[in-house]
């Protein structure tokens, strides 16, 4: 889709009303309640957030993407597309020399970027829904609506819920061990998945009690941990996080860091949400049950 800066085709609407008089292509609304409308499906995507650029590459459209974020890094592809910045603040000036057709983004973006962005004449659209696994659906729909996707789109969340029964198949019946899950520990403060997180429902479907349910959100503390001395500790994979862990105090005190029931997992997967969160779950699954998925 080439188009001229001062001849746009794209209307973005807060309200209602189409100056076209043709049908659009793509009429889709934002978790802002705005109305995206384009004549056609777009040719050049710049995404806002790596849940996002996974879903574009999963529906098969990744050849769209001109433009993603430092924190867009699955998968290996992505490494090819020129990087506006962060997610907060992205560079405004680079994703205006990229000529996206539009720009999807989720929470993180700023109020501020997104205006700017819309006053240039800049379609964007923001999908921010519930952290829970229809959250994550309409997330993958939405996107798939923008770029012309649905069926693809239907295809991966079938193959999730797929997953989602698979594992709860597999665990039905066996003992469910406490876990607790490492986002950071120490001098950085003892923060985990509390009650209502997705982590949180990723953990029960698994087969676990979460041990950190009995607070809401994602603080904690090192004495209630070693009060609540879980079965199992889940670490993500980045940073040395378990390596760390299981050599500072007070965490060596804990019966699962003793006997060796620390873990690793990619955060990407259960962070995300996004169409690898079926992944995320079955591994997670893995660490917790690994006698159920023997083969």
């Amino acid at each position: 889709m080439r188009r001229m800066w001062a001849s746009l085709l794209v209307v973005f609407l807060l309200g209602s009303g189409l100056a076209a008089q043709e049908e659009p292509a793509v009429r889709v609304t934002d978790s802002y309640g705005r109305r995206l409308l384009l004549p056609e499906y777009p040719d050049r995507v710049v995404s806002l957030a790596p849940n996002i650029t996974e879903t574009l590459f999963a529906l098969g459209k990744g050849d769209l993407l001109v433009g993603r974020t430092d924190y867009c890094d699955w998968p290996a592809e992505v490494a090819g597309v020129p990087s506006v910045g962060t997610i907060l603040q992205p560079n405004i000036e680079r994703i205006v020399a990229l000529e996206p057709d539009v720009v999807i983004a989720s929470s993180h973006l700023s109020k501020e970027v997104d205006e700017k962005l819309r006053k240039l004449g800049i379609p964007v659209a923001v999908f921010n829904y519930p952290e829970s696994f229809e959250g994550t659906y309409e997330t993958i729909l939405q996107v798939a609506r923008v770029v012309g996707a649905v069926q693809k789109a239907e295809d991966l969340i079938d193959g999730i819920e797929q997953t989602v029964l698979t594992v709860m198949s597999a665990v039905s019946g066996l003992p469910r061990p406490r876990v607790y899950y490492v986002i950071s520990y120490g001098q950085f403060g003892d923060y985990t998945a509390g009650k209502g997180t997705f982590i949180d429902t990723l953990i029960q479907i698994a087969g676990g009690v979460n041990v950190a349910s009995d607070v809401e959100g994602w603080q904690y503390s090192a004495e209630r941990l070693l009060e609540k001395d879980p079965d199992i500790i889940v670490c993500s994979k980045y940073y040395n996080t378990k390596e760390g862990f299981m050599k500072t105090s007070p965490y060596t005190q804990l019966t699962a860091v003793k006997e060796g029931r620390v873990f690793e997992i990619d955060n990407n997967l259960v962070d995300r949400q996004g169409p690898r969160i079926g992944e995320g779950l079955m591994a997670l699954a893995r660490i917790i049950h690994p006698e159920a998925f023997e083969e």
